[in-house]
Order: structure tokens, then C-alpha cells, then sequence
């Protein structure tokens, strides 16, 4: 287990854990998990299927109870918080979505504005605002009429991130966020995510599987080993072809083309 953040230390991180654990079935996911993200800052999960990394997700989240430890959000543990605040600081994307209803996608994107209208009959003029630059923003303002059981699965995708959009919230975490998008919209969305951490100071946290395209604008990864173990840190430091090989259960490559970092796996012989 290693944390290495290399960065000033004043005032609170946006997220922070002390001695996290995490189980399932009787098996350790994650050990004493001294961890923490401040403004900014573009973090990556990464492990292999079962690691742990949706469980993760989810407790940070305040939706899976943790086995063991503390976590703070602006200062604060979790439990303090009521639904309502903490729905206006911490924004999640799950991995999994099912529609029941038909509701249209300026429904389903207003939806996630209710913590700052919580109380009122009707949405504000503001929420209208911010749910159309959401959409506007992953491309989708032209499906805002649309029945969501009509779209596809990068469609619906892409109106699922508008809604994280629209709740506006410092820290985001995601799972999966590439999940049915094409090539073109993975690296679009990404690319955005990137400059929501540089230009308006918000915290990203990400499990992801593909290392190319999120090595480009991840600032730190935290992998989760599988047993318990797990290394935080800036990428130069944590992405190592020996770290990675680990972490993934296979060797991984890492080759200098045009000046980027690309990751292979190593050929089976």
C-alpha cells in the first residue's frame, strides 16, 4: 500500500478516507485506505474485474457501507451530511442504468437539479439553464424531447453524463464513463471531463479500463490491487509497466509514440 500525492497541504481536500476498508463475500477489496482529492485533481481507478472499484465508487458516494475506516467530503464525514447537501457536493454515475418510464431526456437531465429547487412545485429558470448547456454540452440537446427507452446506448450514455453535468457538483465520480460510447464521444467526453478539473477546479474520480485514453488527462490513479493492497498517486508514479502488471494480472508495455505514453499488453507467447 503506498500513497504518494506530491502536493502542497492546506485546507481541506473535496474527498478524503482514513483506513477504508472494504469487503465482499468474506474477501478483502480494500485495505486501510489513506487517500485523498483536492481541486482540480483528475483521478483514475483502476484494477481488474472483481478489485473492487465499483464498490468504491458507491461508498464514497454514501451508497454502500463501508467495512471500516471514515470518509470526509469537504471536511466533514459522510454521515453528517444530509441527502440533500451532500446531492449538491458530490455527483455519481453509475455503471448500470434502467429506464421504467418514459420520461423525456429534459426530464431525466432536470432531475438531477432537484437539490437546488428541493421544496418549489417547479423547476427554475436557472435549471432549465443548466440542464440545456448539460445536453448541449455531450451533444444530445437535439434528442431533449425524446422518450429515453427510445435511445441507444451511447445516446442514453451521454444523457446520463448531461444530468451529472447539470447537478454541477465539485466532485464527480464516475463508473465507467466510456461505457457504449464510440471512439469519437469517448475521447470528446474525456477531453471535457479534463477541462471541468483545469478550468472550473472540480474533482474527478473515474474507474476505468481502457489506460490510453484516460492516461492523457488523469493527473493521479489510484489502482486497487485485488487483495486489499493499493497504490495512490500522481500517474508518472503510479502508471509504471510494473505497477500496471500487478494491478492487471498481466505484463503491460509502456511505448513512447510522438511524444505520448501508450500502453500495450504484453503478447501472450
Amino acid at each position: 500500500m503506498n500513497a504518494n500525492y506530491d502536493r502542497p497541504l492546506f485546507g481541506y481536500p473535496v474527498i478524503d478516507t482514513q483506513s477504508l476498508k472494504l469487503s465482499i463475500a468474506g474477501r478483502t477489496l480494500v485495505d486501510r485506505l489513506e487517500w485523498q482529492a483536492r481541486p482540480g485533481e483528475c483521478w483514475c481507478v483502476i484494477g481488474r474485474n472483481g478489485a473492487g472499484k465499483t464498490t468504491l465508487l458507491r461508498t464514497l458516494a454514501g451508497l454502500h457501507q463501508p467495512d471500516g475506516g471514515r470518509i470526509r467530503i469537504d471536511g466533514r464525514q459522510l454521515p453528517e451530511w444530509s441527502q440533500l447537501a451532500l446531492a449538491r457536493q458530490r455527483a455519481f454515475l453509475p455503471q448500470a442504468k434502467s429506464d421504467a418510464f418514459g420520461y423525456r431526456v429534459i426530464d431525466t437531465v432536470l432531475a438531477a437539479r432537484y437539490s437546488f429547487h428541493a421544496g418549489n412545485r417547479w423547476e427554475s429558470d436557472s435549471d432549465h439553464d443548466a440542464a440545456l448547456a448539460a445536453l448541449l454540452a455531450m451533444g444530445v440537446d437535439g434528442l431533449a424531447q425524446r422518450d429515453v427507452r427510445t435511445l441507444s446506448g451511447g445516446e442514453r450514455q451521454r444523457v446520463a453524463i448531461a444530468a451529472m453535468l447539470a447537478q454541477d457538483s465539485a466532485l464527480m465520480l464516475l463508473d465507467e464513463p466510456a461505457n457504449a460510447l464510440d471512439l469519437a464521444h469517448q475521447v470528446s467526453t474525456m477531453a471535457l471531463l479534463s477541462r471541468l478539473c483545469r478550468e472550473r477546479q472540480k474533482t474527478v474520480l473515474m474507474a476505468v479500463h481502457d489506460l490510453n485514453l484516460v492516461h492523457g488527462i488523469a493527473t493521479h490513479a489510484l489502482l486497487l490491487m485485488g487483495d486489499g493492497q493499493w497504490h495512490a498517486g500522481p500517474v508518472a508514479g503510479v502508471m509504471t509497466a510494473e505497477l500496471l502488471g500487478r494491478c492487471l494480472g498481466h505484463p503491460v508495455e509502456l511505448v513512447q509514440h510522438h511524444g505520448r505514453v501508450l500502453y500495450v499488453a504484453t503478447p501472450c507467447a
